[in-house]
């Protein structure tokens, strides 16, 4: 286990961020645990990178920390799928939630926030949920790839998390859609059945529709809005909503 000062840590990722970029899923993994122990954890929405990150995780690890936002928007299908993960891994899934209810956040910022300002819901429900729970940590694991978005075209397989200040770790940062399918056949990884449906990227139910043929694969997210993060894997520079504005008192008309 290394030093755990901000410090000590900015400067372990800049000495393996080199050698990391050769590396493959596996060995980013085995070097999160091995140098953080308990104090990583991967963070999951469950989307297809996901699924096939808990599984190379459980082969290298009985045990490891897994931690997902729910937002209390979330598919069905999303939540079987949690059950599966519990199930098939014997993995205890760290839910954590936003401060504000549903019913709070419609009290105190108007009903459907998501529709006229989904960075702000994105913000209460999973960036802010987001920070807390990574002040646990010394580092986390996601599951991004770079050709998803313009955003995450340039991320690094182990890299400093300027917006959380923590150390972050991306295994599969240079897989292609066709890599992750093709590993979920091979290993029979579950996954969740919107994929099925047309839904490539799955987020909460009030912002995520099923893509038609041609679509971008996360045109179904935020439709309209064009928008293609929730915010948890955007830099300092490019927070969608740096700062809250002032609630709106319904309760109190």
């Amino acid at each position: 286990m290394i030093a755990t000062t901000k410090q000590s840590l900015m400067k372990e990722v800049e000495q393996v961020q080199p050698a990391a970029e050769s590396w493959t899923p596996q060995q980013a993994l085995s070097w999160a645990f091995d140098t953080f122990g308990k104090d990583v954890a991967i963070a999951s929405a469950f989307g297809v990178e996901g699924m096939v990150l808990i599984d190379l995780a459980s082969k290298l690890t009985p045990k490891f920390r897994l931690f997902s936002i729910d937002t209390d928007f979330l598919f069905p299908e999303t939540y079987a799928l949690m059950e599966k993960v519990d199930q098939r891994y014997g993995i205890q899934i760290e839910k954590v939630y936003s401060k504000l209810s549903p019913a709070e956040q419609e009290k105190e910022y108007g009903p459907a926030l998501w529709s006229h300002n989904p960075d702000q819901c994105c913000y209460l429900r999973k960036v802010e949920p987001q920070k807390r729970k990574i002040a646990e940590l010394n580092a986390w694991v996601a599951a991004i790839r770079r050709d998803q978005t313009s955003n995450r075209a340039s991320a690094k397989r182990v890299e400093w998390d300027t917006k959380f200040d923590i150390v972050k770790i991306n295994p599969m940062v240079d897989w292609t859609s066709n890599q992750v399918w093709q590993y979920v056949r091979d290993h029979d990884v579950p996954y969740n059945v919107l994929h099925d449906r047309n839904y490539p990227s799955i987020g909460c139910t009030h912002c995520t529709r099923a893509v038609q043929p041609g679509e971008d694969p996360r045109s179904g997210r935020w439709a309209n809005f064009g928008k293609t993060e929730c915010g948890l894997h955007l830099k300092d520079a490019q927070e969608p909503l740096v700062q809250l504005p002032p609630p709106i008192k319904y309760g109190d008309i």
